[in-house]
């Protein structure tokens, strides 16, 4: 079966990546485009989703930088917002196991401004799940109008949400006093185990499923890095291990295992209503194919999802 559109919400993050410089007391910078929903949106592409993304592009040099890169992967734009604000930057640190340390410059920036008028023209009939999360859910004024977004979509779409909780630009308290509303409207809750850690600090997994159950998520996946992914529907989990690989760094694995995800149950027709028919075996078969998509992944500099050509090579 061929997927459905999947229409991602969301913001676009030039990523700068210290490097050292040939002269002393100075520091390079190499720059990526980059954002947890944008690299959602083109890691979906990549695999044969049709994806549309909507976004609030400036038109800086960094903005020009998004556009290229969403349009060379095959996203559609076509709801994109032309956006008169700076785009949003951050700066990361790479440690010794290849995890970034980020810092937001993202006061006033394009991503964060969406009005009602923006999101209302947006024509949803043929999208089969609506993707969001990260800042885009937490950042004003935007925040309000796109859970209202959200709300509006519920009764016709699979939602997903992926929180991906940054605790130096936003408190992970207004997170989690967010986080039961957006599990009454979501149908998958994709998360990895540090955004648990903040989120329920001490808290088991499974107790944070069952929690995440009752508010409303019908299938929730915590991401574990190399120890794999706890996925829980309605209760019933499984593990599912990694896959081994050799880590360049993790930037945008997280983003890419949660296209993974929804490519493989839109493919199987499992995504445009609330997760209808699906068990526990389709959501192991979901998870190992995300897990191969988020290898590839991290075997790159950078968030670059792979193509769905790679994944058919030896």
């Amino acid at each position: 079966m061929s997927p459905r559109r999947i229409t991602v919400l969301g913001e676009c993050v030039a990523d700068a990546f210290t490097e050292p410089a040939d002269t002393a007391n100075e520091l390079a910078l190499r720059v990526l485009p980059g954002g947890g929903p944008a690299n959602t949106a083109v890691s979906l592409a990549r695999l044969g989703t049709p994806a549309r993304f909507l976004a609030r592009l400036s038109g800086d040099v960094f903005g020009r930088l998004f556009r290229t890169r969403l349009e060379a992967s095959g996203v559609d734009l076509s709801y994109a917002v032309a956006a008169a604000e700076p785009s949003t930057l951050a700066v990361a640190e790479l440690d010794e196991r290849g995890q970034a340390a980020f810092s937001f410059h993202a006061q006033n920036t394009a991503d964060w401004q969406w009005t009602a008028e923006e999101l209302a023209r947006v024509d949803l009939s043929e999208t089969a799940c609506v993707h969001t999360g990260s800042l885009a859910l937490v950042q004003q004024p935007g925040a309000a109008v796109v859970e209202d977004f959200l709300a509006a979509a519920a009764p016709h779409t699979t939602i997903s949400i992926d929180p991906n909780v940054r605790p130096l630009l936003v408190d992970p308290d207004i997170y989690r006093a967010r986080l039961a509303h957006w599990c009454a409207l979501a149908d998958v809750l994709r998360l990895s185990e540090d955004d648990l850690a903040l989120l329920l600090p001490d808290t088991p997994p499974e107790k944070a499923c069952d929690s995440w159950h009752a508010a409303g998520a019908r299938l929730v996946v915590i991401t574990r890095g190399a120890e794999g992914a706890l996925a829980s529907l309605d209760g019933e989990r499984i593990q599912v291990p990694a896959v081994a690989t050799r880590v360049v760094d993790t930037v945008g694995a997280g983003d890419s295992f949660t296209a993974g995800l929804l490519h493989h149950l839109g493919t199987r027709g499992f995504l445009g209503g609330r997760l209808k028919g699906l068990d526990l075996a389709a959501v192991a078969e979901a998870c190992v194919f995300a897990t191969r998509v988020a290898a590839l992944t991290c075997a790159v500099p950078g968030p670059n999802p792979p193509w769905q050509s790679e994944l058919t090579q030896p």
